[in-house]
């Protein structure tokens, strides 16, 4: 954990206002992290709220019913991607913030494994701080399981336990992005799109773990969630922050 946290140092945050659509808000993450690695961008923290997606992983696309599941998605208005990062589907929308971590590394590939679980507990720590139960570690039968994930547990029944983090990481010669998505607001519309997705791939999962932060703390916002993480950012790194303008549109 120590050698994730060392790495942090000083951060550009950066909010991006607006989503660029699905498949830009995707693909502008890589862009920025090919600005870290080659030193045209310092360390980056980018937050933003995307459109209605569903990222499917590598592997989902080799399922015979991968057509099938991106159709289904479309017809519950999120648009089916396919990310370069492993893992099964995962759904977001504006009621999830995202939080790409881009940081240039000479030996990246060797704190990745650190890196989930420092992270996790950080951002663990965000949704504790805003009320969330929250704690680090994959529940039976989550959508995207992983090991690192960040769940959510019931005040009033501890039986009850939700995914609200998923984590993704690309690691590149010279640098790494770290991608975490946080389900905030409004859970039926993720919980029916993967429903339905996981169906046409016959991937058996638990639509019950799926939900977002105010199903457990009523009335929690996007933006309330958002300013916990950037704070517990503040606990590990020197903050500086600048509009979105400075990173995006320098990626030729």
């Amino acid at each position: 954990m120590r050698d994730a946290e060392a790495g942090l140092r000083t951060l550009t945050v950066v909010r991006q206002d607006h989503s660029l659509g699905a498949a830009r808000d995707l693909e502008f993450g890589l862009e920025l992290l090919s600005q870290v690695r080659t030193g045209r961008t310092g360390p980056t923290l980018r937050l933003y709220r995307p459109a209605p997606t569903v990222a499917f992983g590598q592997r989902d696309t080799r399922l015979p019913g991968f057509e099938a599941a991106a159709q289904a998605c479309r017809d519950h208005g999120f648009e089916p991607l396919v990310r370069k990062a492993g893992g099964r589907a995962a759904a977001y929308h504006e009621g999830t913030l995202v939080v790409d971590h881009v940081m240039p590394d000479a030996d990246a590939i060797a704190g990745s494994k650190s890196r989930f679980s420092f992270f996790g507990e950080l951002l663990a720590q965000a949704l504790r701080n805003v009320g969330v139960q929250a704690a680090v570690g994959e529940i039976p039968g989550e959508y995207c399981p992983g090991e690192f994930s960040v769940h959510g547990t019931h005040r009033a029944d501890p039986t009850h336990r939700i995914k609200l983090v998923g984590t993704a990481q690309r690691v590149v010669s010279g640098g790494w992005l770290f991608s975490s998505v946080i389900v905030v607001e409004n859970s039926a519309p993720i919980r029916g799109v993967l429903t339905a997705g996981y169906a046409a791939l016959g991937l058996n999962w638990d639509p019950a773990t799926a939900g977002a932060a105010d199903d457990l703390v009523p009335g929690l916002t996007v933006q309330a969630v958002e300013d916990a993480v950037v704070a517990a950012y503040a606990g590990h790194a020197t903050l500086r922050h600048a509009g979105f303008s400075s990173v995006y549109g320098r990626e030729a």
